[in-house]
């Protein structure tokens, strides 16, 4: 790598804004320098997997059904085959946009994802009518869980990237964070390779040395980027420590998606409320004959705005076991005595907070979101630490980033950390960000595996 003279560019007032140009979250682990390191295996582009996938998937399931005779073009054949790959595009699509996100893990998403666009494809053939071979569909949906199981094992085991910090600042506060490898360069004369990225402490004094240093990384093209903004990539958690930083003051909650999450959150909740009907009646009955008290808990809680609210879910403690207005009965510890023998299976499921669905025809919560806090202990955390009101932003929800990757708190410290996950969701607001909470929550429901 060829490195500029001192008197070859002048470097005096470098900004943050000058490396970052990339969005960390999406391309840290995707965008790299890759003239100065091993090109990744065929197997991990999306040339190679995609097509092999069509190749497979759909050519496979239509030689063993139709044979190599070419159908007519309203047979059902060819409407199995470009729903097949219409399921099998749109499948792909949506595992690389989730698997930017951090805590993702590709191949553990195979499956659900797949699983969710094969019955979008077989949902809209029975709701337009059209005929098509369900043995192709089953044949082509395993085709790919196989071949995409397989090709992104291989191609995690082929290489973790690498990664360069300058011993400037405070970049080695992330040394020993997982999915890549991490080397602190020595001399601004030479970067070690194989690098895909160099990671620095922008907000630091940089002396000229390291100015030109990283200049010359960014015209070789190699991504140059912020410690804080690699660490929330890959952690997940956006910490603020300053005014200047909260990005969150320009969030508009009623821009873009938020909008559409509204109305997709009204009608799934609508259907929800058919649907699940009779099976809240039948945990409520069980609720009333497992202890005594209703079998609905109510409570004031905050939602968007800093606006108070009355929150519903199925009792999960013994009744008159807290007290309306205490700070500390309303925080909720491992083991409390409170619970009851079926609030704790309850609550280990999750099931508890089903009620909330009225919560969410009423405007006041969504599916998705930051967990809404009791009065009394919002309050108190508004008192204690910086920025917690911007958490009120957006609109609370049933689960939330916070919720899948720490679970339950029961401390001040512990707060803070679920603090910075609930910030990252604000900041980071997507389809593809709900759709994997999503994921993560029905796993954990399911299995009882994870953050609760």
């Amino acid at each position: 790598m060829a490195f500029l003279a001192e008197g070859d560019l002048s470097v005096s007032g470098v900004t943050k804004d000058v490396f970052s140009t990339a969005e960390p979250k999406r391309e840290i682990f995707t965008k790299s320098g890759a003239a100065f390191g091993p090109r990744p295996p065929l197997y991990s582009r999306i040339r190679f997997q995609l097509p092999g996938a069509l190749l497979l998937a759909v050519g496979v399931p239509q030689l063993t059904t139709q044979g190599a005779t070419w159908p007519g073009l309203a047979s059902p054949s060819v409407n199995t085959a470009i729903g097949m790959i219409a399921a099998i595009g749109g499948g792909y699509y949506a595992l690389r946009k989730i698997s930017n996100l951090p805590n993702m893990r590709e191949v553990g998403s195979v499956i659900p994802v797949f699983t969710a666009s094969f019955l979008v494809l077989m949902a809209a053939f029975f709701l337009v009518g059209l005929e098509y071979s369900r043995t192709a569909v089953v044949a082509s949906y395993l085709i790919t869980i196989v071949w995409f199981t397989g090709v992104l094992i291989a191609a995690r085991r082929a290489r973790k990237r690498q990664f360069v910090l300058v011993p400037v600042g405070d970049t080695r506060s992330v040394l020993g964070l997982p999915g890549a490898t991490w080397r602190v360069v020595d001399s601004p004369e030479t970067l070690p390779t194989p690098c895909d990225a160099v990671v620095a402490d922008l907000h630091a004094q940089i002396p000229a040395r390291w100015q030109l240093f990283l200049t010359s990384c960014a015209l070789a093209g190699i991504p140059v980027y912020h410690h804080k903004d690699v660490r929330e990539a890959i952690t997940g958690r956006l910490e603020i420590e300053h005014l200047s930083e909260n990005m969150l003051l320009s969030h508009n909650p009623l821009d873009g998606y938020s909008t559409l999450k509204r109305a997709i959150d009204f009608v799934t909740a609508a259907i929800a409320a058919v649907l699940l009907g009779p099976f809240l009646i039948a945990v409520a009955i069980l609720v009333r004959l497992d202890s005594k008290g209703p079998a609905l808990f109510r409570q004031e809680r905050l939602t968007r705005g800093g606006k108070t609210f009355a929150i519903y879910k199925f009792r999960t403690m013994a009744v008159d076991s807290a007290r309306p207005g205490s700070r500390q009965d309303a925080i909720t510890v491992d083991g409390d005595p409170r619970i009851t023998r079926l609030g704790a299976l309850l609550r280990a499921s999750r099931i508890d907070e089903l009620p909330q669905i009225i919560n969410i025809l009423r405007g006041e919560m969504s599916w998705i979101g930051p967990r809404p806090e009791a009065v009394p202990l919002a309050n108190w955390y508004q008192e204690q630490l910086p920025f917690y009101q911007y958490r009120h932003i957006v609109l609370p929800g049933i689960s939330g980033w916070a919720q899948v990757n720490q679970g339950h708190v029961t401390d001040l410290e512990q707060v803070l950390g679920k603090l910075h996950y609930d910030f990252f969701y604000i900041k980071n607001l997507s389809i593809w960000l709900d759709i994997l909470i999503v994921l993560k929550t029905v796993r954990i429901m399911l299995t009882g595996m994870g953050a609760r």
